[in-house]
């Protein structure tokens, strides 16, 4: 009674005047009474129009059945719509990137591209992309297991279907014969495409390319296992639960918006550093090839809606018009405006409160052409600075393993000869997120950079702006003041330069092995002597 005052309900069956038998729900041994009960709340009472028993039917021994008669708006369901994308991945057939280049071609009035201008070429890119390639439907993608459909596949069930039709109109033995023989057809051929596709599949995950498709499966597999995938509610900063869309995307942006433009509390650099005034070389051709060549397929595209797809299919004709822009945007040191904007998208990190926002991840989806400048800037800054042989995150020809094994062996030596070693594991929260772009510029010229790369990479990330695509849409776009992009293709090289930079200064030198990751640095001293002398 208590949960009846306390929800504001009313009991529905004593509402209507009924017969005595109409209101009997218990009847036994010549007794009879009223024990079952429908139950709603008062504000919902003026939809039912009748409540009774109904006599004769029996929903358990001695029990009767109690039934009402209700009126329910039933609301229209919200279609859940997804941006509507052009379908580039079409590129991958070589029919199609042929006449994706003679559309081209044909928009750009018989050049393969415009030389000076990148805005217009841009867009004639989307454009005829857009006509050529088609345009996703903007629905949610259904999950079948189709990947195996082949166009034998097709024509077999297509076929089947007509035979169907056939023998629903005419209901001939001679017409069923042909619609069963259809029909083990069509298993015979879905049995053959499946086995087909798996033997690809197999094929392909035996070379070296296939490793990273089988880790892709792997981590979907257990995406597919998880209870939540994505929210549609999050919480404020107090804790109250948001399930109104507006408030959704307000404590997104809100979230987001302080963590990229709020430093945390520091020591203000007084001296400077000198600049290093060189003068830097043009952007060759074979600098812009080898940065497209290590461009992966496949990835989500930036605001600007052009992948490296696009690039990779045009050929020689794209690395001469790139090899082109970039010099510009060198000599110039300003990149194309397009370039600045970004797509923050949350990443759950699998722990903690799926409702918190400080349990995600946010990964920025930039413009691809953007990421192939990245590319050759970082590639031409690695030769330049020289980073401590200590460090293995983000360094050719090493890995983390490397010193995660050294460290394994270095635990085993001690333990074997009875010594104690200590370890320092230091945790960086948000590291990406809160390097201060001045300690990144003091950083840059501490390590021998030209003064021009330092121009251009505070090109890069000025005037920044971004919006946060979450479940329940987009937010609106805010600056971004503080910090790396993540996502990008030259902000491990830079994060590696300040933490070299800040380790030189902050310690003297000790034997220790860092590898970094977007979270994480760790230092691990050899000696227990040379520990206690740091600190």
């Amino acid at each position: 009674m208590d949960m009846l005052v306390r929800m504001d309900m009313g009991v529905v069956n004593t509402y209507f005047q009924k017969r005595e038998e109409h209101r009997v729900t218990y009847k036994s041994g010549g007794r009879s009474t009223q024990v079952d009960y429908i139950l709603c709340r008062r504000g919902n009472l003026k939809e039912i129009s009748d409540c009774k028993v109904v006599v004769g039917e029996s929903v358990a021994r001695q029990h009767r059945m109690v039934v009402c008669r209700m009126t329910l708006m039933v609301c229209k369901k919200k279609r859940s719509e997804i941006e509507k994308k052009t379908k580039w991945w079409k590129l991958k057939k070589e029919e199609c990137c042929e006449e994706f280049r003679q559309k081209l071609r044909q928009a750009l009035g018989g050049q393969v591209l415009l030389p000076d201008d990148w805005e217009s070429t841009a867009e004639v890119i989307r454009e005829t992309g857009r006509k050529v390639l088609g345009v996703s439907s903007g629905r949610r993608k259904e999950d079948k297991e189709t990947w195996w459909w082949n166009e034998e596949v097709q024509d077999s069930i297509q076929r089947k279907r007509l035979a169907k039709k056939k023998w629903d109109l005419d209901r001939t033995e001679e017409n069923r014969q042909e619609y069963k023989e259809l029909q083990r057809r069509v298993k015979r051929e879905v049995s053959k495409a499946k086995q087909k596709a798996y033997d690809e599949l197999h094929t392909r995950l035996d070379t070296r390319e296939g490793k990273k498709d089988l880790y892709r499966l792997a981590r979907q597999r257990d995406r597919d296992g998880k209870d939540v995938q994505q929210v549609r509610v999050i919480k404020d900063r107090d804790g109250r639960v948001l399930t109104s869309e507006e408030s959704v995307q307000r404590r997104w942006k809100e979230y987001f918006e302080e963590l990229t433009n709020e430093e945390n509390e520091r020591e203000k650099r007084v001296e400077g550093v000198n600049s290093v005034e060189q003068k830097v070389d043009k952007i060759r051709k074979d600098e812009v090839r080898k940065a497209l060549k290590r461009m992966k397929s496949g990835k989500a595209v930036g605001p600007d809606d052009i992948p490296v797809e696009v690039w990779k299919c045009l050929g020689e004709a794209a690395v001469e018009f790139l090899a082109s822009l970039f010099n510009r945007v060198l000599e110039s040191e300003r990149m194309p405006e397009e370039w600045r904007r970004s797509v923050l998208v949350p990443i759950f990190k699998n722990k903690g409160d799926v409702q918190s926002c400080s349990n995600y991840r946010g990964i920025k989806l930039m413009s691809h052409t953007m990421k192939l400048w990245e590319r050759v800037v970082a590639a031409r800054l690695r030769k330049v600075v020289e980073i401590c042989e200590q460090q293995y995150g983000f360094m050719p020809r090493k890995s983390t393993t490397d010193a995660i094994f050294a460290l394994r062996i270095l635990m085993e030596k001690y333990r074997d000869g009875q010594r104690e070693l200590h370890c320092v594991f230091v945790d960086l929260e948000k590291a990406y997120d809160k390097v201060p772009r001045e300690e990144l510029w003091y950083c840059m010229r501490k390590s021998g950079v030209a003064e021009k790369y330092v121009r251009v990479v505070q090109d890069m990330y000025e005037r920044s702006r971004t919006v946060v695509r979450c479940a329940v849409g987009q937010t609106e776009e805010f600056n971004v003041e503080v910090g790396l992009h993540q996502g990008s293709a030259l902000s491990p090289f830079l994060f590696a330069i300040v933490m070299d930079q800040l380790s030189e200064e902050r310690t003297p030198p000790v034997r220790r092995l860092n590898f970094q990751c977007p979270q994480r640095l760790f230092c691990v001293p050899g000696y227990i002597s040379v520990m206690q002398d740091s600190y």
